[in-house]
């Protein structure tokens, strides 16, 4: 039987506890997951590419613990199904959080098919605990002052607090 691989892409801009619950999630469904971070040169992170990269692998080691090795964090640009392709991935893992996600989702998954056919897109649905979370409303209250602890695993909230210190 072959490893079955799968690769969850995302800007992780930063890691959140949504990241970190569909992380989580996929590793039940596959052998391998690459964290892979979407490189976009039009866009400006907030964290470094490298940055990133060290978060999700420390709080992934304190989360998951030995399955922490079955992750991998890779950089992509581009089509994700080249990026799956290239790193041997048949799993395209997806977080849902509601239906606005399911439709957006629906329409790629069926476009990544017609490109793909041999990828699988597998949704996982966020837990209920961690559905309103997402990146861009965590950037905006860390740049406000505001408390993020509930949104983001402890080594994030001290990165974010780095970030807006003034």
């Amino acid at each position: 039987m072959t490893d079955r691989i799968a690769i969850y892409a995302g800007s992780f801009d930063p890691l959140t506890n949504g990241h970190l619950d569909v992380l989580k999630a996929s590793l039940s469904v596959a052998d391998m997951v690459f964290a892979a971070i979407g490189i976009q040169a039009a866009k400006k992170p907030l964290f470094s590419f490298e940055e990133r990269v060290s978060l999700i692998k420390q709080v992934s080691a304190a989360e998951f613990g030995k399955d922490a090795s079955r992750i991998e964090v890779v950089s992509f640009d581009g089509l994700l199904i080249d990026a799956a392709r290239k790193l041997g991935a048949s799993i395209m893992i997806r977080g849902l959080r509601d239906g606005t996600d399911l439709d957006y989702e629906m329409q790629m998954a069926g476009m990544n098919e017609t490109m793909a056919p041999e990828l699988q897109t597998v949704f996982l649905p966020a837990s209920p605990s961690v559905r309103t979370i997402t990146a861009t409303l965590v950037r905006q209250i860390a740049s406000m002052g505001g408390n993020v602890r509930p949104f983001v695993p402890a080594p994030v909230a001290e990165a974010l607090a780095g970030k807006f210190r003034t």
